[in-house]
């Protein structure tokens, strides 16, 4: 694929340009915006200031080919020359062992790691399942009049492959092996959040990136100033709230993306493992976290939770939460209101 990004909007909109890592971004210069099209099957915006169109793009571009690197390595329908990539690990399943890159091992550990802390709520080895749904859901959106919901039985079957046990991770020897050869990974629910957690921590200070609702602030804007995040409305129309963030991640999980329709009835994409059908807790949760892979499986075993079960993990992992329920009432944890900006 070739490395360009797709779209650089320029506005009198925030990046360092020629800074080393670490360093922060001058006060002075140009805000800039660019937005590409090319990672994980969404947009994706970086906002800096720079003191020049050139200099902006050039960190900008710098910033997408790190992106790239794991939206390549983490893609479970495409291969690339050259990747090992979860697509290859999941083609062996029961196989063999497939040697891969340590970014990809380190994924997979902390996939582990989340799927202790929060039950099997989010689960990566529930590839089974999902793709399921996502072929369902490709249909439907293709085809509405034929839209169907996947078998019962179907559903069932690939339940009884999702243990994440199956997935052998071997750091060491640098390989995946799934043992059973009817287990997939899915790694949706972590994946943006992941990658962008450790472009971010190599970028310069005082950025804004957002991958699909995944947003990391760097740091503070240049004159030290907190950067403004909305959270969006799952009913559409004005943002619920914006928030003030000078570090960290805001991830928002909800059923108004990634949905379709069956019998006058919309079907999101996050699926309880517990029944194999969509959630029905909440209609979005939205997480502040200092860490994004984090901010992303939290945002997901919320949604996933009643909200005294899930405070349990945000007071566990120094999170804070808001939940809106079906109603559009919302449910604030403790520290949350400090953020809200209007």
């Amino acid at each position: 694929m070739k490395r360009t990004l797709l779209s650089l909007i320029l506005a009198a909109l925030l990046l360092l340009s020629g800074c080393k890592a670490g360093q922060a971004v001058p006060a002075s210069g140009e805000r800039y915006q660019a937005s590409f099209l090319t990672l994980f099957d969404t947009v994706t915006t970086i906002i800096g200031y720079a003191e020049s169109k050139e200099a902006f793009t050039a960190q900008a571009q710098q910033i997408h080919d790190d992106l790239l690197i794991y939206h390549q390595l983490f893609d479970i329908y495409n291969t690339y020359p050259d990747i090992q990539n979860l697509k290859t690990v999941n083609d062996n399943a029961g196989i063999a062992p497939v040697q891969v890159d340590r970014k990809l091992i380190d994924l997979l550990l902390f996939c582990r790691e989340i799927y202790d802390s929060t039950d099997g709520r989010v689960n990566a080895a529930m590839g089974s399942v999902l793709s399921l749904w996502h072929a369902c859901r490709t249909e439907g959106i293709d085809d509405p009049e034929s839209a169907r919901l996947p078998e019962e039985a179907a559903l069932k079957q690939a339940a009884e492959h999702t243990d994440f046990d199956a997935v052998c991770i071997d750091p060491e020897a640098g390989t995946v092996f799934i043992s059973d050869p009817l287990t997939r990974l899915d790694v949706g629910a972590v994946a943006k959040g992941y990658a962008v957690e450790q472009v971010c921590r190599s970028a310069p200070k005082g950025l804004l990136i957002s991958v699909g609702g995944n947003v990391c602030a760097t740091g503070p804007r240049p004159d030290g100033t907190a950067w403004v995040v909305g959270i969006q409305n799952p009913n559409g129309g004005d943002n619920l709230h914006t928030l003030r963030i000078t570090g960290g991640s805001v991830v928002t999980r909800g059923d108004s993306q990634r949905y379709y329709t069956v019998d006058g009835k919309q079907y999101h994409h996050i699926i309880d493992p517990d029944t194999g059908m969509p959630g029905t807790y909440w209609r979005s949760v939205t997480i502040l976290c200092d860490d994004s892979g984090l901010a992303d499986g939290l945002s997901t075993a919320l949604f996933l939770l009643p909200q005294e079960e899930g405070q349990k993990l945000l007071d566990r992992f120094g999170a804070q939460a808001m939940w809106v329920d079906a109603e559009g009432n919302e449910y604030l944890s403790p520290g949350f209101s400090d953020y809200i900006r209007t």
